[in-house]
């Protein structure tokens, strides 16, 4: 069975992360079971595009970056968009890196408090400087999933024993809602799930580990397995959330209160190993994936020993511990991080929906029509959620 795990569960531990603690859980306690239906359209946006990736990454045997960068024919069209992907990949990664050192220290004030709040950043900024510096976190990285998927069972659990109402999640999930204030939110639990560098990570990654078009079946029930159980628990975690009491979320201790019916006054310590974990994990995991984008982009088939590979990892987690440490809040880190991600993500999907129905590059494996539909209308739908939020910012002013 094990053997048969591929990447989608590597992309399914990615977006569980602090971010998604943090966005579903601000979900929940502002609006209840209102936003299920964005987790789900989320979800269902995430396996299709990750599919497209995959697919891509199998027939190919190559990045999705560098596919883009020999499709464009016309070389300042070429320069302009490619730009526009590094741009946005380094911009996204960079507010995702300070969104997960800031739910790893959230995770770390649980744990030891606030004595000594200022250094967290640059505790675990050190701790993924080490783990990507030597190249071998396999090991450790496991342990870490492993905590994090402790964590997710603990609020799938609670979820279940803090006796929701049925009637209202079914209405949640299937009869979408717009509740005052709850644009920015819908695209934080957009931006959380559909992670826009997961997409290029996921193509580099299939095509190390399956070499033949025979293996695109098995790369596509692993991506669908995975994504879906992974938002089986962002929806338990906005289901569990609802019992916080309060309207927002602000600090490591109101976020553990979700888990109270389970583990009592021990919540908040549980909370903060799996915060930990996730943050951790998800640190290593965004410098990385900018770095093969970068690898990708410039050509230069570098391994994670070449000073090129370093120097883009390096310079993402230390603008992620810069942000920590300048004493922003690490919920509103993480929020803006989701919100970026939001944002950048239609931009990308185009990207991706053409490059997979060139025939000169997919063969007989391009989109189908129905592919090509959900593609559009997932695009469609993050456009309109995008402006939205830019009007909604140009508005506070």
């Amino acid at each position: 069975m094990f053997k048969k795990i591929g990447p989608g569960v590597l992309v399914a531990a990615a977006f569980i992360g602090p971010g998604t603690v943090t966005a579903c859980s601000l979900a929940g306690v502002k609006f209840g079971y209102a936003l299920l239906w964005a987790m789900l359209l989320s979800i269902i946006a995430t396996i299709v595009l990750q599919e497209m990736s995959a697919r891509l990454g199998i027939v190919t045997q190559k990045g999705l970056a560098e596919v883009i960068k020999e499709e464009l024919k016309t070389k300042w069209i070429r320069n302009l968009l490619i730009g526009i992907i590094l741009a946005a990949i380094i911009v996204g990664n960079a507010a995702y890196e300070a969104g997960n050192i800031g739910g790893a220290t959230l995770g770390l004030e649980a744990l030891f408090g606030t004595e000594y709040l200022k250094l967290y950043p640059f505790v675990i900024g050190f701790f993924a400087f080490i783990l990507l510096y030597i190249g071998n976190y396999k090991i450790l990285e496991k342990v870490f999933v492993s905590l994090v998927i402790i964590m997710s069972i603990s609020f799938v659990v609670t979820a279940i024993i803090t006796k929701p109402d049925l009637v209202a999640i079914f209405k949640g999930l299937f009869i979408p809602s717009v509740p005052k204030d709850g644009i920015l939110t819908i695209i934080a639990l957009v931006g959380t799930t559909v992670v826009p560098y997961n997409l290029f990570l996921h193509a580099s990654l299939v095509s190390e580990k399956w070499k033949s078009d025979k293996d695109l079946k098995t790369a596509k029930r692993d991506s669908f397995i995975s994504i879906a159980l992974g938002g089986m628990v962002s929806m338990a975690i906005i289901i569990a959330a609802t019992t916080i009491k309060g309207n927002d979320i602000n600090n490591v201790i109101e976020m553990a209160q979700g888990l109270e019916p389970l583990y009592g006054k021990a919540a908040k310590y549980f909370i903060g190993i799996g915060l930990f974990a996730a943050g951790v994990t998800s640190a290593i995991t965004a410098p990385l994936a900018a770095a093969y984008v970068a690898n990708s982009i410039f050509g230069w088939k570098a391994n994670m020993k070449d000073i090129r590979f370093k120097s883009v990892w390096i310079f993402i987690l230390a603008i992620g511990i810069t942000f920590m440490s300048l004493g922003y809040k690490p919920i509103e880190i993480i929020k803006f991080a989701q919100i970026a991600n939001g944002l950048l993500l239609p931009v990308i999907a185009i990207f991706l929906l053409w490059v997979v129905n060139k025939s000169s590059v997919m063969r007989e494996f391009k989109n189908s029509k129905l592919q090509n539909s959900i593609g559009i209308i997932i695009i469609i739908l993050t456009l309109i959620l995008g402006a939205k939020s830019i009007y909604k910012v140009f508005e506070t002013f």
